[in-house]
């Protein structure tokens, strides 16, 4: 039973790649991240060298992986209890990076930190939702959805970056405009739109295992309160699914009732809760 590490993205593919598809609800930020990285490039999420995880049990399958893109969060997928402690090895080793992980492996892995004298910290804690049954709003707002296009490029990128400073992750240079161009060619952006003017934008990734995810949600401070981003997180979550999705997921900061209420609202259930921990000091 050993982690192996690599820096070779289709080495982490032909070996983790299987695994982690199997469970494409769970493993969604797996999945979605290392797509981009193969469209994209390796800095795609920024300078740093992505590095790739993976897991084998005692009968020799990948039963877990992982992915890192420095200086972000290292992603844990799903990982069996056995294989936490050499996790925290690990993490150790490469100089103790945030790890992103389902909360029950994120609360074994913070312990084994502490158990070494090591002190934590949580920095974000997520849930992750399931789309049951599409519930758009009644009454709807005015306006109506349409999908993004190149003539919007300008407008998106900044509510792009406007959307980093919301969540905490600053601005992100001119990886918005990559974001934005990389979603625009596959209509993954749609704005609701009022009187021809946009209000709000919701944001959808690229199928990956039969399974997509919404994001980014965003509404601008003063468009806010009015029922925009319920309107077009509804409206993308349904072509999604006419599209022929399995899966549409999205995440929400817990700290945030007001997103988790409306996301409840149109047809959301929740899935599992994610926790960003790190090492402090």
């Amino acid at each position: 039973m050993t982690w192996t590490f690599s820096e070779d993205l289709d080495e982490y593919l032909a070996a983790a790649g299987a695994a982690v598809a199997a469970r494409p609800a769970e493993n969604t930020l797996l999945l979605t991240v290392a797509g981009t990285l193969r469209r994209r490039g390796s800095d795609a999420y920024g300078e740093g060298t992505p590095r790739y995880g993976w897991w084998r049990g005692a009968d020799g399958r990948v039963d877990g992986a992982l992915l890192w893109t420095p200086p972000h969060a290292m992603l844990v997928g799903t990982v069996p209890a056995e294989a936490v402690a050499p996790l925290a090895g690990a993490c150790v080793t490469f100089g103790g990076p945030a790890v992103s992980a389902e909360r029950g492996t994120a609360e074994a892995l913070a312990a084994e930190w502490r158990r070494t004298g090591v002190e934590v910290t949580t920095l974000v804690e997520q849930r992750l939702y399931r789309l049951g049954e599409l519930t758009p709003p009644d009454p709807a707002p005015p306006g109506r959805a349409r999908v993004a296009t190149a003539a919007d490029r300008k407008l998106l990128v900044e509510w792009a970056d406007a959307f980093h400073e919301d969540i905490g992750a600053g601005r992100t240079g001119s990886g918005a405009g990559r974001a934005v161009d990389d979603r625009i060619a596959y209509g993954g952006l749609t704005l609701w739109e009022r009187d021809g003017v946009p209000v709000s934008m919701a944001g959808v990734s690229r199928p990956a295992a039969g399974a997509v995810r919404v994001a980014p949600v965003y509404t601008p401070p003063e468009r806010r309160g009015r029922g925009y981003a319920a309107a077009v997180t509804a409206a993308v979550s349904g072509a999604a699914r006419d599209a022929g999705a399995d899966e549409v997921l999205l995440f929400t900061d817990l700290a945030n009732p007001t997103s988790n209420g409306v996301y409840r609202r149109i047809g959301y259930r929740a899935v599992a809760d994610r926790v960003e921990i790190a090492t402090a000091g």
